[in-house]
């Protein structure tokens, strides 16, 4: 009996360092009540060049990782003629998220620009302690929980009780990592049910603008074992908490379509 109540008691203080983690994509923001209420129906993500001004864009709301840590700076500036997200994490950890509900197997390629002022020069995503990115973007993915390991299933449950939502099924990310290969899938320390894809990697190419288009149905097949349900959430984040750098980015809109012509790949504006 002893054993077993050890066991619980390792398990919970796992459970606590994931949900974390996981709440990255429960902040998400509530419905509309605007006319982009349309986009949110036709399956849109809200694009950040619609938006005038400073600030925050328009339904898109902050995500907060851990009230104890510093917050990441974001705001709308002009580049080039267009509207932004600018990001800028002093070690500091927290983005931007907005709620969504898409089929992604008709519209897999998800499209995105994003430049940094330069790497995270510490960082290492294989390692909980210094996993930190210049620039990621965070899709969140609805799915049956009841099918996954009993583990899993308590985690999610857990993760409900103590915040009042509830976590995604799934969670993919694509970042800009320091030294691994593009296309590398990295299993999250502290929870397998969130991958990171690395879309760019190294210093070639900082301070430009890097365009990409994903297959996100593929990516998420490869990194999970399996076909995505609905697309839920679709977030922001540059951290830099674990390592105390500092570091900018810079982020333009994000679209999914069906285009095929562009698949994995990036190219340098």
């Amino acid at each position: 009996m002893h054993r077993k109540v050890h066991g619980l008691d390792h398990m919970h203080m796992k459970l606590l360092a994931t949900l974390v983690l996981l709440s990255l994509l429960t902040a998400c923001a509530q419905l509309p009540k605007s006319d982009d209420a349309d986009a949110f129906a036709a399956g849109k993500i809200l694009p950040f060049s619609a938006n005038f001004g400073s600030g925050l864009p328009a339904h898109w709301e902050p995500m907060i990782i851990n009230r104890t840590k510093k917050l990441t700076e974001y705001n709308l500036v002009e580049d080039e003629g267009k509207t932004v997200l600018h990001a800028r994490a002093v070690a500091a950890a927290s983005g931007l998220m907005q709620k969504v509900e898409i089929d992604p197997l008709p519209v897999s390629h998800l499209s995105w620009r994003w430049r940094i002022s330069g790497l995270v020069q510490t960082a290492n995503n294989f390692d909980r302690g210094l996993e930190d990115s210049p620039a990621r973007i965070i899709l969140g993915f609805d799915g049956d929980k009841d099918s996954l390991p009993f583990a899993d299933q308590i985690m999610f449950e857990t993760a409900r009780l103590m915040t009042g939502r509830d976590v995604p099924y799934a969670t993919l990310m694509y970042i800009w990592g320091r030294k691994a290969a593009v296309d590398t899938i990295i299993t999250n320390t502290r929870s397998n049910r969130v991958k990171m894809v690395v879309a760019e990697t190294g210093a070639s190419g900082v301070g430009d603008w890097h365009s990409f288009s994903r297959n996100i149905v593929a990516d998420y097949e490869k990194a999970f074992g399996e076909k995505p349900g609905k697309l839920i959430a679709v977030g922001v984040l540059t951290d830099t908490d674990n390592t105390g750098e500092t570091v900018e980015a810079w982020y333009g809109d994000i679209k999914l379509t069906t285009d095929e012509k562009r698949d994995a790949n990036s190219v340098v504006e």
